[in-house]
């Protein structure tokens, strides 16, 4: 059974964080490996199960995709199609919610995890404090619902959240989300994610108040670590599968790295 849980207050806009000293710009304390989607190799990507795999591997965080179904209900899904990781077909976005609990969200994967269903925010967000993992919750780009989606979700975590628990990272793809989601929160950490680190990234970190960017590794050079990190920002990688990158993107000054491996990234660098 789950404990109750000792809700944070939903912080608005317009309160000053006290910890921030007058700079709007939060801090956040990650950890060096955090599970992407749970432990995507042991169990179905997004799912509790998946949370749970991570957290036996010595994950200390899990990064996890919340969208919305037609009825704008947040529930833990990466693709916008429903074919690659559930029985279901066509888009999420366009079914309710009452069809999204019933599909198999596991038998994908193995027959093991056959009826694995596909998590709620609330869902996903009580298991995460009865194990004590902490989160980077990723906004989806879902095409005109960016702000919807962040207005929805951000504030149930916000609530449901224990306060004796890390304070989580918000990120996304788009800057709509994050700039809706700073309109709902002065006080939880933002992250803008790139494919490729733009041009103006300084300029997004500055205008969406960010305290972190997210990159593809693939992309990433040492001169970029060094100017991100230079500029008081934290930097995470996505998707890291391979011992030895992840060792040379640490060298170069890297906060974090998101893999499909939390376990063997966890006995090589330590949580």
């Amino acid at each position: 059974m789950l404990r109750p849980l000792k809700r944070r207050r939903l912080s608005k806009r317009s309160a000053l964080n006290p910890q921030s000293n007058g700079n709007p710009r939060v801090s956040v304390t990650i950890p060096k490996i955090i599970a992407h989607r749970g432990s995507p190799r042991e169990a179905p990507e997004n799912t509790l199960a998946s949370f749970r795999k991570a957290k036996a591997a010595g994950a200390k965080w899990v990064e996890f995709d919340v969208a919305l179904t037609k009825d704008l209900r947040p529930v833990i899904f990466h693709d916008d199609g429903l074919e690659r990781t559930s029985d279901g077909e066509g888009l999420l976005a366009d079914l309710d919610f009452e069809a999204v609990k019933h599909l198999d969200a596991g038998s994908w994967f193995d027959r093991a995890y056959a009826g694995e269903p596909i998590p709620t925010l609330e869902e996903t967000l009580e298991l995460l404090a009865a194990l004590e993992l902490g989160f980077n919750m990723e906004l989806k780009t879902d095409s005109g619902r960016e702000a919807e989606l962040a207005t929805i979700a951000l504030p149930i975590a916000l609530d449901m959240w224990p306060a004796h628990l890390p304070t989580p990272l918000i990120s996304s793809f788009s800057r709509i989300a994050i700039a809706s989601a700073r309109e709902v929160s002065s006080t939880w950490p933002l992250d803008v994610i790139y494919d490729r680190i733009p041009q103006e990234w300084a300029e997004d970190a500055k205008k969406l108040e960010l305290v972190a960017i997210g990159a593809n590794h693939k992309h990433l050079t040492r001169e970029q670590v060094m100017e991100i990190r230079g500029a008081g920002l934290k930097l995470s990688t996505y998707t890291v599968n391979e011992v030895e990158r992840a060792a040379t993107l640490f060298q170069w000054g890297v906060d974090a790295i998101f893999t499909d491996i939390p376990g063997e990234m966890v006995r090589r660098f330590g949580a």
